[in-house]
């Protein structure tokens, strides 16, 4: 089996590199050149490709994009793989996009006859590089269970959800309250400074009360040590929220704590935090 590759960033890089650790044979593609040259550099069984388009020949494909719209550009349209890729061909998106692009994105490989998988995940580039992703999967029965001996070699545990919509959705779902959990736990640490808590106290004694959290126990240290590497930026951070938030009004539910995480993050962008980790919320809050 012939696998594809395209987006090689912190999480799709780390299911890449399980795919060509594993030996299958893997064609890769990003705009980076130096992600190439990383996710290559596990084994040999991988291969460059000049353009997603060379993926056509590929039985399986996958995408890790960051923007619903990098998706449709890449995949839909008379230009787009979806329209190259041989019929039986399954195509796998881990990226975190919303449930109305996901149904847009079903339907036109179904007129394809390619099959579609949405498998979103669940935890961080260090559970990607380990392949202890959880996988969020999402499409027809019959497509996830066969490709489930893929899904173990890039993910683990893997679960299914039902239609693309639910998979999607419980990941914004899952970032929303992330997201807006990560900005109360900033919100937190700022009135422990005010009370003049010592910050390492403060996340220890806060992960034995009702406070714990995994934000806490992952990004609390990063915030008392001054720890803002990008993990899972703020710019994704206020993307996942956005799409959650839309994904809300569209069932005609007011998300307010989350809008206010929002403007938290969207704060974070304009102060120059982007490509930070989304922990740099703390840093305008």
């Amino acid at each position: 089996m012939k696998y594809g590759y395209i987006g090689l960033g912190l999480m799709g890089g780390g299911l890449a590199r399980n795919l060509i650790r594993a030996g299958k044979d893997v064609l890769v593609f990003d705009l980076s050149a130096e992600a190439i040259e990383k996710t290559l550099a596990v084994g040999t069984t991988g291969k460059a490709a000049k353009s997603a388009a060379e993926m056509a020949t590929c039985d399986v494909v996958f995408t890790s994009l960051p923007l619903p719209t990098h998706l449709e550009e890449t995949m839909l349209g008379e230009a787009g793989l979806l329209n190259k890729m041989k019929p039986g061909s399954v195509y796998i998106d881990v990226s975190t996009i919303d449930p109305q692009t996901a149904r847009k994105i079903a339907d036109y490989a179904t007129s394809k006859g390619v099959d579609f998988l949405a498998c979103p995940l669940g935890k961080g580039p260090a559970a990607a590089e380990k392949a202890e992703e959880p996988i969020f999967a999402g499409g027809k029965k019959e497509v996830y269970e066969r490709m489930m001996e893929t899904l173990k070699i890039v993910g683990n545990p893997i679960y299914y959800l039902g239609e693309v919509e639910q998979a999607y959705a419980f990941k914004l779902i899952s970032n929303l309250i992330g997201m807006t959990n990560m900005a109360v736990l900033a919100e937190g640490m700022r009135i422990g400074e005010k009370a003049k808590i010592d910050p390492n106290l403060l996340v220890t004694l806060l992960a034995d009360t009702g406070a714990n959290s995994f934000q806490l126990a992952v990004r609390g240290p990063w915030i008392v040590n001054n720890d803002f590497a990008n993990r899972f930026g703020v710019k994704l951070a206020h993307k996942d929220v956005r799409l959650g938030i839309e994904m809300a009004d569209a069932f005609d539910y007011d998300a307010k704590f989350c809008k206010m995480a929002k403007k938290a993050y969207a704060d974070a962008i304009e102060a120059g935090y982007g490509m930070e980790d989304c922990n740099a919320v703390y840093k305008v809050i």
